[in-house]
């Protein structure tokens, strides 16, 4: 049983209706579109916002209630628009302000919210006052607006210390000045073309909060801030006094990540965000050592949620995910801030393919796996991650079971850490291949003019149109799910579960009038029903009294 009867519906929007939502973002589906990659309006092979326009109405009956659009901002390209140039323009392969206008408008028509990617860590090294600061050479007052250092050495020829950039490599690369002669470094925790901005300058946090301005009166209605962790360094910009510092991260405070400098910005954007009706939100892309210093990021006068990566990156293991569940809700509850739950986005390996691999390997996997039994265990983490209180994030394509494309060909690869000898793996392009709307077509409906990345032999089959209409699709079990979880009492909003006994390998937790039981485990597992299947991962048979539930399978019950 994989469908529900009750047919999805338009979710409300304060935007669209005029009427408060009070606390919408609270238990909010949130669907993650990589622009370049989700619908190309033009033909160029590129996706765009003309192409985000025209595939809305597929959101509003997958039954999301908002959409997080990836940076589509006038930028060089050197990171896929995670490298800014100018804030306030549109890139042109993207489009124009007027389209994303057009989007904005028409998402508020269909009961949908915008949320659109801010990138305050770093600019482009295209951007004008960087430019203009190489240009000015020594002494240039809009060096303070990013981290110029002299070198150490004799002759400055070392960098002015020890970080390394999350792309690999020295986090610093040394200026050429206007003469000719070797110049000071500047800092780039990613990228050389992405120089971190200098936080302590009262011009850069005046710009940002203009910038919020800029696009809260454009009408959007929240912002997703990339890097949230890393926008204040530590005072002297001290030494690490180590190497292989990727290995690091997650497991401790670094001096350029997760300072507690960083709050008193984002208490001053809340302010600004509470200006505008709707309830318009800040959501932190926030690694940080643990789910408590997370939480500091949502106290009630800073940012409305953080992206719980503690739980994207956790196995699939009874346990383990019980532990990260309640470790999640215990860190949310003393803040009040809707714990967040999240399996995929553009920067790790799909979950199904994930899934399909042995534990251990972490969230960048190079291998296809078992891809019959990741799809069911990614079916079966679907289910789980909505039934849990708070908000859900939805990568595009997941709803259609979509794999990593693991034999990508290096000349085909952009991504920037894959040209670099440390650093990430730089095999984020799997998860960034163009979906598939159509079974056939020369690019499976993404657009006429092909896909800027190849996408593989049989995609078809995962197409939308392939699984639309087909009850045991993974499609279908999406819009079955965020139906019965919009509609149920029981799902959504809120900050514990109840948990049940369960066999070892089984994780049974109860909410009102509501059990949800999943099994990590090969092999099924008899339990006692608990009530009436209102939606399974899998195929499911039973009759009153106990319960065979399935392998790598989770069931929802009404009770």
């Amino acid at each position: 049983m994989t469908q529900h009867l009750a047919a999805p519906t338009a979710p409300t929007s304060a935007a669209a209706s005029g009427n408060e939502r009070t606390g919408w973002w609270r238990d909010a589906v949130i669907y993650q579109v990589y622009p370049r990659s989700f619908a190309d309006g033009n033909g160029d092979g590129m996706g765009d916002l003309e192409g985000v326009r025209r595939r809305l109405p597929y959101l509003r009956d997958l039954g999301v209630d908002a959409v997080w659009l990836s940076p589509f901002y006038a930028s060089p390209q050197a990171d896929a628009g995670y490298d800014v140039a100018d804030y306030r323009a549109i890139d042109p392969m993207f489009g124009t302000l007027l389209d994303a206008d057009a989007l904005i408008r028409d998402a508020h028509d269909l009961g949908l919210r915008i949320i659109v990617d801010l990138v305050p860590n770093h600019s482009s090294d295209q951007h004008e006052w960087f430019k203009r600061a190489l240009k000015e050479g020594p002494g240039s007052a809009l060096r303070e607006r990013y981290h110029f250092r002299p070198g150490k050495g004799d002759d400055g020829e070392l960098p002015p210390n020890d970080w390394e950039s999350i792309f690999g490599g020295p986090a610093w690369t040394r200026t050429t000045n206007p003469d000719g002669t070797p110049g000071d470094w500047y800092l780039h925790l990613f990228a050389p073309e992405q120089p971190d901005f200098n936080w302590e300058h009262p011009a850069v946090a005046d710009e940002f909060r203009s910038i919020l301005r800029f696009w809260l009166d454009m009408g959007v209605d929240g912002f997703r801030i990339d890097v949230a962790h890393g926008l204040v360094k530590a005072e002297g910009l001290p030494d690490l006094g180590s190497h292989d510092q990727l290995k690091l991260l997650g497991n401790d405070v670094m001096p350029f990540f997760d300072q507690d400098g960083v709050h008193e910005i984002y208490r001053s954007w809340r302010r600004i965000l509470d200006e505008y009706p709707g309830e318009r939100i800040g959501v932190a892309e926030a690694w940080t050592p643990t789910v408590e210093r997370t939480a500091n990021y949502v106290r009630p006068d800073e940012l409305h949620q953080a992206f719980n990566f503690q739980y994207l990156g956790t196995e699939w293991d009874a346990a383990a995910l019980r532990e990260v569940i309640d470790v999640s809700l215990a860190a949310m509850r003393p803040v009040g801030a809707p714990a967040t739950w999240v399996l995929s986005n553009h920067d790790v390996t799909r979950h199904a393919t994930r899934f399909a691999n042995p534990p251990g390997l972490g969230t960048q996997i190079r291998t296809p796996g078992d891809r019959e039994l990741g799809l069911r265990r990614a079916r079966a983490a679907t289910l789980l991650m909505l039934a849990l209180p708070g908000s859900a994030y939805v990568y595009q394509g997941e709803e259609l079971g979509l794999p990593d494309v693991t034999d990508l060909p290096d000349e085909a690869r952009q991504d920037p850490s894959f040209f670099r000898a440390e650093g990430q793996d730089g095999f984020r392009d799997g998860c960034r291949v163009p979906i598939p709307w159509t079974a056939a077509g020369p690019s499976h409906g993404f657009g006429t003019g092909g896909s800027w990345l190849p996408q593989p032999a049989g995609w078809g089959e995962l197409s939308v149109e392939t699984q639309s209409g087909d009850p045991g699709s993974t499609l279908e079990l999406y819009r079955s799910a965020l139906a019965v979880r919009r509609d149920h009492p029981g799902l959504g909003a809120g900050t514990d579960v109840a948990w049940l006994d369960a066999p070892r390998g089984v994780v049974a937790f109860a909410r009102e009038g509501f059990v949800c039981t999943v099994n990590t485990t090969g092999a099924a597992i008899r339990i006692p029903a608990p009530g009436r299947v209102l939606l399974a991962s899998g195929e499911v048979a039973y009759d009153e009294g106990d319960f065979d539930l399935p392998a790598d399978t989770t069931v929802w019950w009404t009770v």
